[in-house]
């Protein structure tokens, strides 16, 4: 029996469930205020958003179409790296702890989207 952590192949989909799964989390523990509930919204449509794009992009009928997908996976990483700052600035939430984990994860996966992007637009002659 194969020890499925040191078997298993890295799955972008995979860890684009946990974050986010993790972006959900947060937005339930904003303050039920007005400035929380914005900010919760727009966190939750951006900071979902990658998952099923990247579902897309995966199915892709062409590499255009492919790396039109990813670049909407990066848009939205990237919004989604600005609120999870203000929430931290503002701050909106005591503990920081969750928060420092997914504004890590937030830039780690934005990092990976700019790279695969600039990888499948590379000039296949070159």
């Amino acid at each position: 029996m194969d020890d499925d952590k040191t078997t298993r192949k890295y799955d972008l989909q995979d860890r684009l469930l946990r974050f986010s799964t993790g972006v959900i989390q947060l937005v339930r523990c904003l303050p039920p205020d007005k400035p929380s509930a914005h900010v919760g919204q727009q966190l939750l449509r951006s900071g979902t958003s990658a998952l099923p794009n990247h579902s897309e992009a995966l199915a892709a009928e062409s590499r255009r179409d492919f790396v039109h997908k990813m670049r909407l996976c990066h848009k939205e990483l990237r919004e989604t790296l600005s609120w999870l700052r203000l929430i931290s600035d503002v701050p909106l939430i005591n503990d920081q702890r969750e928060l420092s984990k997914l504004l890590d994860e937030a830039d780690q996966l934005v990092r990976i989207f700019d790279a695969s992007i600039r990888t499948a637009t590379r000039d296949p002659r070159s």
